[in-house]
């Protein structure tokens, strides 16, 4: 009976708070309340030191500040080398990079390098904590192709917090491919990391990460950390780094006057060829690069359209966009993007099993630190079958790389059928992915799958798997025995 009843009053929470974020065409906006009067803010390349073994060496250090997104309103916000978000990193295929990451918080946090194949004992999850007043020291060789990755935040409980604050950043990996696309930081290589923002009276953010059953979902949009921002276009051709880094809703992204675009890489790499397209849907974590045609003179604005009620609901500018009156000529977009092989999984694959519901679990379990709940061979590609029975949830892997299979049985969208690490798993849909997984066997130290939507993750939506070398996955024990490594 009290189970029943705990299911009655969740789902009925879930109906009030559905309604709260767009029941009835009750639609979130800022549409018609900008004037665009703010430069759109350039995260700074942050230039490594090099080794003498040629080891690029970068310093991350986390710290409290104040940030004014509003004329005479100081927020208080957390950042990385500055006050609010932190400096892209840019490397390599095949770079030796090593990191200090120093933690100048009042409290422990954690930084993980999310879309990276790396070490689980460097993945900067939970269990790499970096007490206040300390350094974490991780180092790896970049071994996958071009792509555009992040980092945040991954401290258990409170993920979402530590991100919404500001803790967040874009690592950029290029390789030869990648090159062939506008690649001028800043110039017609452009980051656009979108996050929603609730502000109280006073400029300070509403934290209330609980906010709805999705978490926060605010009212209005920070781009790169600038709020009612402009970008002034001086090349024909410019290439949008898309970064949902918001806690917990989705946006639709297009423009205004409604002209297409040319989607050339998701989460985890370019794709084969460039796909035209007017809107592409982005749930939190999820990256795509898409490549913009401008003309002399002309104006648009950077749009999220409204989707379906909950997480997607909400109309947005993002950033107005403003073409000089002379512009750089582009050469012609190639048409074959990256040779990178699609991700076969073999007939005799092993298919894993997931279910998502609305109690913030997967497969009936909630977050364990001291559990495994999955051993996988290290170099394996297998099928993870991942229903939703809840409202919307998303996906994301550690140390993998998917392509998706299926939706419901029906093939994917064409703007999500190149390399991924996070999938948007609607309420009601089954996905089925090919996992393409790392080569860095540790039966001790686990890496996550999880939900994106933060307040689902702290809430305990997340599993730990840890890569064997194969043969050897019986021989594994699934309880840790042991605290998380400190720093």
């Amino acid at each position: 009976m009290m189970k029943r009843r705990r299911i009655f009053a969740t789902l009925l929470f879930g109906l009030i708070a559905l309604c709260l974020t767009g029941c009835d065409g009750d639609t979130t906006t800022n549409v018609g309340k900008l004037t665009f009067q703010n430069e759109l803010n350039i995260p700074p390349l942050l230039e490594p030191t090099v080794g003498s073994d040629g080891t690029k060496q970068f310093t991350l250090t986390m710290q409290t500040g104040t940030t004014e997104f509003f004329e005479g309103k100081k927020t208080p916000t957390w950042g990385i080398n500055g006050s609010y978000l932190g400096p892209t990193i840019r490397v390599s295929r095949g770079d030796k990079v090593a990191f200090d990451v120093v933690n100048h918080l009042p409290e422990t946090s954690t930084l993980h390098w999310h879309g990276m194949r790396l070490p689980a004992a460097m993945d900067g999850g939970p269990h790499q904590m970096i007490e206040a007043g300390s350094t974490w020291n991780p180092s790896w060789t970049i071994e996958q192709p071009a792509a555009t990755t992040w980092y945040h935040p991954h401290l258990h409980g409170k993920t979402a917090l530590h991100v919404y604050r500001g803790l967040a950043g874009l690592f950029l990996i290029e390789d030869q491919d990648s090159k062939k696309l506008p690649s001028n930081y800043g110039v017609d290589d452009i980051p656009i990391i979108i996050q929603d923002k609730m502000f109280n009276g006073d400029g300070s953010f509403n934290e209330s990460m609980d906010l709805t059953p999705f978490g926060m979902l605010g009212n209005q949009i920070l781009v790169n950390g600038t709020y009612d921002p402009y970008l002034r276009i001086t090349s024909s051709q410019v290439r949008f780094r898309l970064l949902n880094g918001s806690n917990a809703r989705a946006y639709h992204v297009g423009f205004s006057d409604n002209r297409s675009f040319y989607l050339v890489g998701n989460d985890a790499g370019l794709l084969p060829e460039p796909i035209k397209m007017k809107r592409i849907l982005l749930s939190p974590g999820e990256r795509a690069e898409i490549v913009v045609e401008f003309k002399e003179g002309e104006e648009t604005i950077l749009h999220s359209f409204a989707g379906k009620d909950g997480i997607e609901n909400g109309e947005f500018d993002l950033v107005k966009l403003i073409a000089d009156q002379r512009l750089t000529a582009a050469t012609p977009l190639p048409q074959t993007l990256t040779s990178e092989p699609p991700i076969e999984v073999p007939a005799d694959a092993k298919v894993r099993t997931f279910v998502l519901t609305t109690e913030s679990a997967i497969n009936g379990k909630k977050m364990d630190m001291n559990r495994i709940d999955e051993v996988v061979p290290a170099r394996s590609r297998e099928i993870w079958e991942i229903t939703n029975k809840g409202w919307d949830h998303n996906f994301h892997i550690h140390d993998a790389t998917f392509t998706i299979l299926d939706k419901n049985g029906e093939l994917p969208p064409k703007y999500e059928r190149g390399r991924k690490d996070t999938v948007f798993i609607p309420s009601g849909t089954k996905v089925r992915l090919a996992v393409d997984f790392g080569s860095y066997p540790d039966p001790t130290t686990p890496y996550m799958y999880h939900c994106h939507l933060l307040y689902h993750e702290d809430s305990g939506m997340m599993g730990q798997f840890v890569i064997v070398e194969p043969g050897t996955e019986s021989q594994v024990s699934q309880q840790l025995h042991r605290r998380p490594h400190h720093h």
